[in-house]
């Protein structure tokens, strides 16, 4: 089920920027995901992704967060990675915006109910916890999300369901952070966390060496189960 591309304009001024949409072939109110891409961008791999939710009967989103800088996708030898991607915690923050923008762009659909998921990957992992913080999202899960020791605290007040997810080989999440968010669910009934013995950062994406597929699976099908849940 192939999406399309569309153009949102930035709330924050400054142009339009890419979107590809997915949505299922049902006129029935469901809820919607929005894709927060890895510093790849949204390449063939997080198309793919949304693709798969729009089979499943969800509307999906996949924003380029990187318009302001290096748009559109890279392939995962360009080294203007680091060009679109740092300061990191400042471009994080600076694209939550995009965020906002994109939830408000799904919610004009006939077809969305009002609530949406946001799905973090690497880069984009810590907006599982600021979408549903403070930027309107009904809950979050973040795939082998990098930076998240710098927003375990953002965690506090949060009562949407939020999903982190990483290999435990991932280098983007020492054992020290690994281990601060395995103590969260003890606390944090809405927090669930897993990590995957021997798998490396990078596992949804199948053009990644570190791509895992079992681990990939569970992540949907954790993904699916919170969407489900946003359908009431």
């Amino acid at each position: 089920m192939a999406g399309r591309h569309i153009r949102i304009r930035s709330s924050a001024g400054g142009g339009e920027f890419d979107c590809y949409m997915a949505t299922p072939p049902s006129d029935k109110k469901t809820p919607a995901i929005v894709l927060a891409c890895a510093v790849h961008g949204v390449d063939k791999d997080v198309q793919a992704i949304a693709d798969e939710f729009a089979s499943h009967g969800y509307i999906a989103a996949a924003p380029d967060l990187f318009w302001r800088s290096v748009p559109g996708p890279l392939t995962r030898d360009d080294n203007r990675s680091r060009e679109r991607s740092q300061p990191r915690l400042e471009k994080i923050k600076t694209s939550e915006t995009d965020l906002l923008d994109t939830l408000a762009e799904v919610r004009k659909l006939a077809q969305c109910n009002g609530r949406a998921a946001v799905m973090g990957f690497c880069y984009g992992g810590p907006y599982a916890i600021l979408g549903p913080k403070r930027l309107g999202y009904a809950a979050g899960i973040s795939c082998h999300g990098t930076q998240l020791g710098d927003y375990i605290g953002e965690l506090d007040g949060v009562t949407q369901p939020v999903c982190i997810l990483w290999g435990e080989n991932d280098f983007a999440a020492p054992p020290k952070v690994q281990e601060a968010y395995r103590a969260v669910p003890e606390r944090m009934k809405n927090v669930e966390v897993h990590i995957f013995p021997g798998v490396d950062h990078g596992y949804m994406m199948p053009d990644a060496a570190a791509y895992h597929p079992a681990s990939r699976e569970f992540s949907m099908a954790r993904t699916l189960s919170i969407l489900e849940g946003l359908r009431g």
